[in-house]
């Protein structure tokens, strides 16, 4: 073969090898362009599907804070409300313990201890702390006994027995009304008269002498003593009411005088049985005294009552 024909030869393989060459570039262009274009239709469906999961996870999370937010305020507000009603009732008995000892007026009590006078009653704490104080009474005259001379005596405040007057009560439900407290507070009268009766009757069956005493004139004698007897009350031995000369006497000044001229007789007081602080003060108070629980309602009943004839 000529020289000229190698060379043709030569000339024709390299473009023959250009073409195959040139021809696979081209394919192999359209196959990554191709295979570029279905990844990224893929990619975009995973990134739009990663999207709408984290929008959904955020959404769900907000929705979560939002509720989380208003459980805490919620709470927050709950506790404060709680707060505030714990401190106003400490509040009220701190001021009913000072309202007691210096005898203050239904006038002068503030108008949010009167809402919690009656939840005492209403939740049962008074007739629990009633129970508790009769029960420490009864443990200690249970422990002692009298002596057989008769002189060994116990006195009792007998306005703690006698039922106010019904119309008292109906004067002091309708201010209480909006309490919505119906029937509690003369419940709350029943289970005291009720509990003092069965303590009455215990201090007789052990032999203790009665003394009762009242700030009632000597003038209604006759109605007290047929209340008492209605009542159930028999035995006592003697039944102290105010003179003339004592009507306008301070009431504490009044059952010292008269615990003085006891013991000037030669009484021994045994024990001191109220739930009023006049009867608990003042010099002659003998060997105990026993402070029965009072809710702040019976200082407005006692007000109410001062208006009305009995």
């Amino acid at each position: 073969m000529s020289a000229y024909a190698h060379q043709m030869e030569r000339e024709y393989s390299a473009r023959s090898l250009s073409n195959r060459e040139n021809s696979g570039t081209e394919m192999g262009s359209r196959y990554v362009m191709e295979s570029g274009f279905y990844m990224t239709s893929f990619a975009a469906t995973i990134f739009i599907a990663g999207l709408v999961t984290v929008g959904v996870l955020l959404i769900t999370l907000l929705i979560a804070l939002t509720v989380m937010l208003q459980s805490c305020q919620s709470k927050s507000s709950g506790v404060v409300e709680i707060q505030k009603a714990s401190d106003d009732y400490n509040d009220c008995k701190m001021f009913a313990l000072y309202a007691e000892l210096n005898g203050l007026e239904a006038d002068e009590f503030p108008s949010i201890c009167r809402a919690f006078a009656i939840q005492y009653i209403r939740v049962g704490q008074y007739a629990r702390d009633l129970n508790a104080t009769m029960q420490v009474v009864e443990n200690y005259f249970s422990s002692i006994m009298p002596l057989k001379n008769g002189l060994d005596v116990v006195l009792i405040d007998i306005d703690d027995i006698l039922s106010s007057n019904p119309h008292h009560t109906n004067l002091l439900m309708h201010r209480f009304g909006q309490f919505d407290c119906s029937g509690c507070i003369e419940e709350a009268k029943h289970l005291k008269h009720l509990l003092i009766f069965r303590l009455y009757m215990k201090l007789q069956a052990s032999g203790w002498p009665l003394i009762l005493l009242s700030r009632k004139s000597w003038r209604q004698q006759n109605a007290t003593v047929g209340h008492l007897i209605s009542a159930g009350y028999s035995g006592w031995t003697s039944l102290i009411m105010r003179s003339d000369d004592e009507v306008h006497v301070d009431s504490c000044e009044y059952f010292s005088r008269r615990r003085a001229g006891m013991q000037k007789d030669g009484f021994i007081i045994a024990g001191v049985i109220s739930s009023r602080m006049d009867a608990l003060t003042g010099p002659y108070l003998g060997k105990r005294i026993f402070k029965l629980p009072n809710a702040v309602y019976y200082n407005l009943d006692r007000q109410i009552g001062k208006s009305v004839p009995e």
